[in-house]
Formats: C-alpha cells, sequence, structure tokens
C-alpha cells in the first residue's frame, strides 16, 4: 500500500506540465507575444529595439531581458500596465511613457496587485517611472530612473505610491522628476539604500504615511530636500541629506508629525538642515549637522521633541524659533561655537549653552540684516542677548553641551 502510494505521488508530481519558457526577438511582436502567455510563463526577451504601444500584463509572469533590450513607448501611452499578481519585470530598459495631464503614465504601473518584483531596470525619459496604486508585498529594487525635465508641470515621480502597503523600495537611483519617490496614505513599507538626486521638487515626498522607515539613502541636491508630513510612527535612520540649497530649501521638512524617530543621520550644507511645524514627540538623536544655512528651524507650535547627542558644527545659526518659549528639549549635543569650560572633566560643559542667539532672530523678521552676520557689532548683541536673554526663548538651554565632538559608531 505505502509503495502504491508513492508511486502516485512520484506519477502526480512528473505529470504537471513544465513552466512556459518562451524567448522572443527583436523581429517579433512583443505585445502579441505577451497576450498569448499563460500563468506561470516566462518571457526571455532578446537584446534589440521593441516598439510598442502600451502592454497589459493580466497574467502571473516573468519578463526577463537579456542584456537589457529596449523596450519604447509611443510617447502617449504607459508601457506596462500590470494588473496580476506575482508578476517580475527584470533586466530592461524601458523609455517614452507619454506626459499627460488626465493620465499619470508610467514606465511601469502597478495597479491592485500583489507579490511583484521590478528589479534592475533602466528607466529613462518617461512621465512616472514606477507607479504603484492600492497594491501590497511588492519590491521595487535596483533600478535605474532617470529624466530630464525642466519644470514641474511636465514632470512625474521617479517612484509613485499611492494607498499601498507593506512595499520595499531599495537600492534605486532616481533623478530628474518632479519628486524622487513619493508617498501618499501608504503603510508598513520600507525605503533602504535608495539614492534621489537632482529632482525638480523634493528627493523625497510623502504625506498620511504611517509606519514607515527609511534607511541609509542619499537625498542630494534636490529642490526643496524632504518633506514629510501629516504622518505618525516614521523612522528615519542613516540617511544622508547633502546640498539641498535654495530660498526655500532644506534638509528635511517635517509638518505636523507625531512619535517618530530622526537618527544618525547626516545633514550637510542644506539651507535649513531640518524644520519642523507643528510636530511633536520627535526624537531627534545622534544627527551631524555639518555647515547649514540652519541647523534646526524649530516653529512654536512644536512641543514635547527631544534633540539628544547631536553634533552641531559650523552651521551659519545652530537653532532658531520662534517663540519665547520651549517646550522642547536639548540635552548633551555637541555645540561647535560653545566656549564654556569642563573642571570636572566629565565631557560635559559646566555652563550651560543657549544654541538661539540674538541674530537668528533679526534674520529671521528681516533677512537683508543677513549683510550683518560676520560683524563686531552682531557678535556683542549676541553676546548681550545670551547674558540677560531679551528676544530669544529662555528656557531654550542645553543644560549639559558635549566638550567633543560625538564620534558614532
Amino acid at each position: 500500500m505505502r509503495i502504491f502510494l508513492l508511486l502516485l505521488i512520484f506519477y502526480s508530481i512528473t505529470s504537471l506540465p513544465a513552466k512556459e519558457k518562451v524567448i522572443i526577438s527583436s523581429n517579433q511582436n512583443l505585445k502579441n507575444v505577451i497576450e498569448k502567455l499563460s500563468d506561470g510563463a516566462t518571457l526571455i526577451i532578446k537584446p534589440g529595439i521593441y516598439k510598442v504601444d502600451n502592454i497589459k500584463i493580466t497574467k502571473q509572469i516573468s519578463i526577463v531581458g537579456e542584456n537589457f533590450p529596449v523596450i519604447e513607448g509611443n510617447n502617449k501611452d504607459e508601457v506596462f500596465t500590470i494588473t496580476a499578481n506575482n508578476v517580475t519585470i527584470r533586466g530592461l530598459v524601458i523609455k517614452n511613457a507619454g506626459v499627460s495631464f488626465l493620465e499619470e503614465n508610467a514606465a511601469i504601473k502597478l495597479n491592485e496587485v500583489s507579490g511583484c518584483l521590478i528589479e534592475n531596470n533602466i528607466l529613462q525619459n518617461n512621465f512616472f517611472g514606477i507607479y504603484l496604486s492600492k497594491s501590497f508585498n511588492c519590491v521595487v529594487r535596483n533600478n535605474k530612473i532617470e529624466a530630464n525635465n525642466q519644470n514641474e508641470t511636465n514632470s512625474g515621480n521617479g517612484i509613485h505610491l499611492w494607498y499601498s502597503k507593506s512595499i520595499t523600495i531599495e537600492g534605486n537611483e532616481i533623478y530628474g522628476h518632479r519628486d524622487g519617490i513619493y508617498f501618499e496614505f501608504v503603510r508598513h513599507s520600507l525605503i533602504v539604500n535608495n539614492v534621489s538626486k537632482r529632482n525638480l521638487r523634493y528627493g523625497l515626498h510623502f504625506m498620511f504615511s504611517d509606519s514607515c522607515t527609511y534607511i541609509k539613502n542619499v537625498f542630494e541636491k534636490n529642490g526643496a530636500g524632504v518633506a514629510v508630513m501629516y504622518t505618525r510612527f516614521v523612522k528615519m535612520r542613516e540617511n544622508k541629506f547633502i546640498n539641498n540649497w535654495g530660498p526655500a530649501s532644506f534638509g528635511i521638512l517635517l509638518k505636523e508629525l507625531n512619535d517618530c524617530l530622526i537618527e544618525k543621520n547626516y545633514f550637510y550644507k542644506n539651507t535649513n538642515g531640518l524644520y519642523l511645524e507643528g510636530c511633536n514627540r520627535i526624537t531627534v538623536i545622534e544627527n551631524d549637522f555639518i555647515e547649514n544655512g540652519w541647523g534646526i528651524k524649530l516653529m512654536a507650535n512644536s512641543m514635547n521633541n527631544y534633540f539628544f547627542d547631536n553634533n552641531f558644527i559650523a552651521n551659519s545659526f545652530d537653532v532658531m524659533t520662534n517663540s519665547r518659549n520651549s517646550f522642547n528639549q536639548f540635552s548633551r549635543n555637541y555645540w561647535s561655537r560653545y566656549s564654556g569650560y569642563d573642571l570636572d572633566k566629565d565631557g560635559f560643559g559646566d555652563v550651560s549653552y543657549r544654541p538661539v542667539n540674538m541674530f537668528s532672530v533679526l534674520v529671521e523678521k528681516q533677512l537683508a540684516s543677513m549683510i550683518l552676520i560676520h560683524s563686531l557689532f552682531i557678535e556683542l548683541l549676541n553676546i548681550a542677548e545670551n547674558i540677560v536673554p531679551s528676544l530669544t526663548p529662555v528656557d531654550l538651554i542645553d543644560q549639559k553641551p558635549r566638550m567633543r565632538k560625538i564620534n558614532y559608531d
């Protein structure tokens, strides 16, 4: 009986149909071939140029390019529209998804799907790059997404997520789009090891997207840096915000955020390193703020935020606030302008430090006064204000300023 069962199982396994594998060359019609594939099939695309109209993928298939074949859209529609689960697109050059003011055309759009993988592709000259709508448990990995847009009106986003959950965005490079990465109504997603540079508006822009984690990304030379709005339970760790410079630019803008962590990030040469408005219970710990215009701008409606163990080095202004009161805590930070002493040799200054100086308040009210930034008169005013505060918040103080720069592990 046992032998009979084993033979029956063996026969059942060996009699299963093999998964279909199809190879296509550039003299064949790609759209027609894809439409004829069955679930579970793999399509191998040989090198060449394939001119296509919108290709709709409605079956669970894998499309794999050999030596990066070029898939050229018609500059009017999307290139790939995916409405099936468990689809893989790998190793393609995808171009020319058309600009539209009615449709958000993308090189690859995933609509209400799960389990899809988009990896190792090169996307060029598309309105939107990769667009996920109402999708979950998908991975977008190691793609290079490039555009050369000149204005925001005719530009879409590099990677765009709307109303999605449990998405991994990993190892992508995004250049020249409106926003490099855009999230709206996204939950429990991971954004790790991406590079977002020279985008027209934001390197990263996300709203209403709770419980997401951003680790080891680079946001550099974008129009206005990174904007994070109307969100809770976000973790941003070990990211770099570099050279996001302009009259209204910043490393990160935080607006209406609650219960978030900003840890071990690097803010270098941004107009504003970190800007907080309407934010509560944000922990800012072990970050480097180096050579920014303003290290931190902290608006009066932000409360119960914690700034611990950060380095503030050679910023024009370390901290600015528009309030005479402070409901936030600064402690154990290193301030390159601190000139106190440490008689007990515990590594912390014996005199507290006031990071908000009077001139930063004057500049906020009258920007033209910036011309006086290095004058002796301003230095004297700052010293007087530090002794007897009149314009700066009395209780915004670091009681334990560090004597030496912190070297993080």
